[in-house]
């Protein structure tokens, strides 16, 4: 379970490392997608700030894996977040990414559950 835990956890972490910078560079296709929720733009290094730490415990959870799946879960938080914050906006456009990701997350808590 731990390769299973690994294969998820690297690809999810790099996708929250690559939001986050997008975040904090702001971006023009993620900040056009957190315009449409009405995300305010003071709110960017928070967002960023939980994915790069998101990101962080992912990988260290390769090695400790309670860290791992605690970080996992606050992924899937996040991600819940998102959704939520699209609905109540009506963007069914923008619920794609997250609810993929919000998908990749789930496993990797389960998977990550499964190995400790």
């Amino acid at each position: 379970m731990t390769l299973i835990y690994a294969m998820f956890a690297g690809p999810l972490a790099l996708v929250l490392i690559i939001s986050a910078y997008g975040k904090i560079t702001r971006i023009a296709a993620i900040v056009q997608n957190l315009d449409r929720t009405g995300v305010p733009h003071s709110w960017y290094p928070w967002l960023a700030t939980a994915e790069a730490a998101g990101a962080i415990g992912l990988l260290a959870g390769i090695w400790v894996r309670p860290l791992g799946v605690a970080a996992a879960i606050g992924v899937v938080l996040y991600f819940v977040g998102a959704i939520v914050t699209h609905i109540v906006q009506r963007d069914t456009a923008g619920l794609k990414n997250p609810a993929s990701l919000l998908v990749a997350a789930l496993a990797t808590t389960a998977f990550g559950v499964l190995s400790l």
